[in-house]
């Protein structure tokens, strides 16, 4: 057993351990090859000890949410991926206003379900997106006409060294798809987001409605990394996309899905490589008959196989 290994458990039960873990478990495009280490991290002293052994002995890491909004390469990723566990919440109600703290590897899906059952409004559009609250702080998570950057107050996060800060909602640097995380080492631990008192068949009707439309609108029968495109200035990129005739044009088993065109969805055993290939692909067309260059909403992790 390695030292890195010894340590390791010292801190992370047994259980919570992967060794040479294959990433598609863990991703809703069901693609990638395996990372060296995968573990559940379950409190922020485990965050904090993890970070200091991982410092120690030099390992590479990222961490992961759901797995809804990347593509992991077919080699997969060296060193350890961190999933984090931290689900735990906690309301506060004013005169004006509500505030909700949430860990940052809640489900949005279940924040939104616990604010309906609390009677409260505003995270409705929340509901629909298959993520983690870290993730959506980072990426500036939206649907349906809203951000995250229309809820959040404040944001706690650790640093590589241990240290715990805050950013208030405009040291975020708030941008369509894009945080000051994209470019900030540190783990978002935990976020607090402003919402309303409502009504409860209000809020579920609302929530109904979306979840209509997503399943009206987006190839949910099949896995994904959800849209994958950024939008343009222009017009919705899924648009220019069937414009110039790609919907169903496929690679391997990587497809521009023929539902929504700014999905690429695996219709089976789509690798890595075809879904890369394939957005390249897309570009370029893209380039060639509207002059436009499209850029990518999903991150892309680890090594070519």
């Amino acid at each position: 057993m390695s030292y890195f290994e010894e340590h390791l458990e010292k801190i992370i039960d047994k259980k919570n351990i992967y060794i040479d873990e294959p990433m598609s478990k863990h991703t809703s495009f069901k693609i990638g090859g395996k990372a060296d280490y995968f573990i559940l991290v379950n409190s922020i002293d485990e965050l904090k000890r993890v970070l200091d052994l991982l410092r120690e002995t030099k390992m590479q890491f990222v961490v992961l949410g759901n797995g809804t909004n990347v593509l992991i390469r077919d080699g997969g990723i060296r060193g350890v991926v961190i999933k984090l566990e931290l689900k735990e919440f906690k309301i506060k109600r004013n005169a004006n206003e509500i505030l909700i703290t949430a860990e940052s590897g809640i489900s949005l899906a279940t924040l939104s379900s616990i604010a309906m059952k609390e009677e409260i409004e505003g995270l409705e559009f929340l509901s629909g997106i298959p993520g983690t609250l870290g993730g959506a702080i980072r990426m500036n998570a939206g649907a349906y006409g809203k951000q995250m950057q229309d809820i959040v107050v404040k944001t706690r996060y650790i640093t590589l060294d241990g240290k715990i800060k805050t950013l208030n909602l405009k040291q975020h640097n708030f941008k369509y798809r894009y945080s000051v995380f994209e470019n900030n080492e540190g783990i978002i631990i935990d976020c607090t987001v402003k919402a309303q008192s409502g009504n409860k068949l209000e809020i579920e009707e609302k929530i109904k409605e979306y979840s209509k439309l997503r399943k009206e609108n987006q190839p949910l029968e099949f896995p994904s990394a959800g849209s994958t495109f950024k939008r343009t200035e222009i017009m919705p990129t899924a648009k220019i996309i069937d414009e110039c005739g790609l919907k169903g044009y496929s690679i391997g088993d990587a497809e521009v899905s023929t539902k929504h065109a700014g999905f690429i969805i695996n219709k089976g055993k789509a690798t890595a490589k075809d879904v890369l290939k394939l957005i390249d692909y897309v570009k370029k067309i893209v380039k060639e008959k509207k002059n436009l260059d499209i850029e990518l909403e999903i991150l892309v992790l680890g090594d070519e196989k």
